[in-house]
């Protein structure tokens, strides 16, 4: 058996709470390996953090200055050499959500790129281990936080999908601030073969109470999703579901979006939602839709779809409240124009580590380093099928076919 069966072999055997240590035993059997240390990227995505028996043992390192923390951010192996051997850093990752950094250390003159290669794939081996075992332990968790969750981040942290996702249509990469304090802004995702259906949601509230109808809202939208009904009825669904416990007093704004991943063509439902901006061959645009009533508001709310289209290269860049309007020192909101540039000024990063770097410039542009209000940024980076697996592009409706972006949703005449 060799030493990638023997990985598999020994992850699918061992308890959730011990994959480092049965990893540890078979590299060390295979590839002479001095050490094996699993790090794992916190909630604010600034430091990577052992996994170990809690208190952690070591210090946690940089994200940004540390050759962990370069292996993270380019997601490829980074080797170096010392006395004691060569030091090899390995991305976690599964699907493009970053989990972490698996560090082994090989004897002098054995780590060849061949043997790299195989190191990376037992690290990706890895990381599906982890999020499965993270049903059954708390371990992997608690290695991820640096400070203690609230209550209500706790919660949101728990909803969410992931961090990033990645396939060949595209790429999606998200991020909550504050990271351990978050309150009710949150974000969705889930893809067949054939589609992808986002959701943005701009919280409303404080604390638990926040925490409690962004709940409510996004486990009502998924059982809506999954009961296989269009995006206009499990916005109207949810709809009904807050308006029943929330009687009007509490509402909060969502963004449903159901690509169409052969083609590009996205329908929308805009129930008040959080902003869009597109950047296509260079330029930033606002995309506005008819914009109709938050979720539970009302009751038994009408919504209707609207249509748009994505092209290869295009990016989306979804923003909450906490992003668009936040205040400087002196009372001047973030707005459009200044977004714009960041998105602009980011353009070359991927989409797992784009919200960040916006954020950090954000928290340049507030004066201070805890927001008063959640900040939600999505981004998503449409790349399209080849064209061998796409139907052609061409829209029989002209007004979809026009050259610039955004295309001016059409008004449901009703």
């Amino acid at each position: 058996m060799n030493g990638h069966e023997e990985v598999e072999r020994a992850l699918r055997a061992a308890p959730p709470h011990d994959l480092l240590d049965a990893l540890r035993g078979v590299l060390t059997r295979h590839y002479r390996a001095r050490t094996v240390d699993l790090l794992m990227a916190d909630y604010g995505l600034t430091v990577l953090q052992p996994v170990s028996v809690l208190p952690h043992t070591t210090e946690p390192l940089s994200v940004h200055n540390s050759p962990q923390g370069r292996a993270f951010g380019a997601q490829e192996p980074l080797r170096e050499e010392h006395e004691e051997g060569t030091v090899v850093h390995l991305p976690v990752s599964v699907r493009g959500d970053r989990l972490g950094v698996l560090t082994v250390t090989l004897p002098t003159g054995t780590c060849a790129p061949a043997i790299v290669t195989e190191l990376a794939d037992i690290a990706a081996m890895l990381a599906h281990a982890v999020t499965v075992a993270e049903r059954d332990t708390d371990l992997y968790l608690q290695a991820r936080r640096k400070d203690r969750l609230t209550l209500a981040a706790e919660m949101q942290w728990q909803l969410l999908p992931g961090r990033a996702c990645s396939r060949a249509e595209y790429a999606i990469g998200a991020q909550l601030e504050p990271a351990y304090a978050v309150r009710g802004d949150n974000f969705d995702w889930s893809a067949t073969a054939d589609h992808l259906v986002l959701t943005v949601t701009n919280g409303m509230g404080e604390g638990i109470d926040a925490a409690l109808l962004s709940n409510l809202t996004i486990n009502a939208l998924r059982n809506a999703r999954r009961a296989g009904v269009p995006i206009a009825d499990q916005a109207a669904l949810a709809d009904q579901a807050v308006f029943a416990q929330y009687r009007g007093e509490a509402y909060l704004s969502v963004l449903l979006l159901d690509f169409e991943l052969a083609t590009g063509r996205v329908t929308v439902v805009d129930a008040g939602s959080p902003r869009l901006l597109a950047l296509r061959e260079g330029t930033v645009t606002a995309v506005d839709f008819d914009a109709q009533l938050p979720l539970g508001m009302f009751e038994e709310t009408d919504y209707k779809a609207q249509e748009f289209r994505v092209r290869p290269g295009d990016r989306l860049v979804f923003v909450s409240d906490g992003v668009h309007a936040v205040a400087s020192p002196a009372g001047e909101a973030y707005g459009d124009r200044a977004l714009a540039r960041a998105i602009s000024a980011t353009r070359l990063l991927p989409p797992a580590e784009m919200p960040r770097a916006v954020l950090r410039e954000l928290t340049g542009h507030r004066g201070r380093p805890i927001p008063d209000d959640d900040a939600l940024i999505v981004c998503l980076d449409w790349y399209g099928r080849p064209t061998t697996d796409r139907p052609t592009t061409e829209d029989p409706d002209p007004r979809r076919n026009r050259p610039s972006f955004p295309e001016t949703p059409p008004r449901d005449p009703r």
